[in-house]
């Protein structure tokens, strides 16, 4: 199945466009995760930039699969 993950935070939107192939959901859900370290570390692992922003996992007919916060929960 094809998943596409977007850059949300209430106001805008960043969409990706080319999405990516996965098994099942749990590979998506991986592949996000990946994808928000590779944000932070690019970053220097300051969440500020990040703040309010989540990562969204939409399958190809548009509908919202999962979602994962950007920032960082605290602890």
């Amino acid at each position: 199945m094809r998943c596409f993950f977007h850059l949300v935070n209430g106001r805008e939107t960043i969409p990706d466009d080319t999405g990516l192939e996965v098994i099942d959901l749990e590979m998506a859900s991986a592949q996000a995760r990946n994808a928000i370290d590779e944000l932070r570390q690019a970053n220097g692992g300051n969440s500020d930039d990040w703040s309010g922003w989540r990562l969204e996992i939409v399958g190809p007919e548009g509908s919202l699969l999962h979602s994962l916060d950007l920032e960082p929960a605290l602890s």
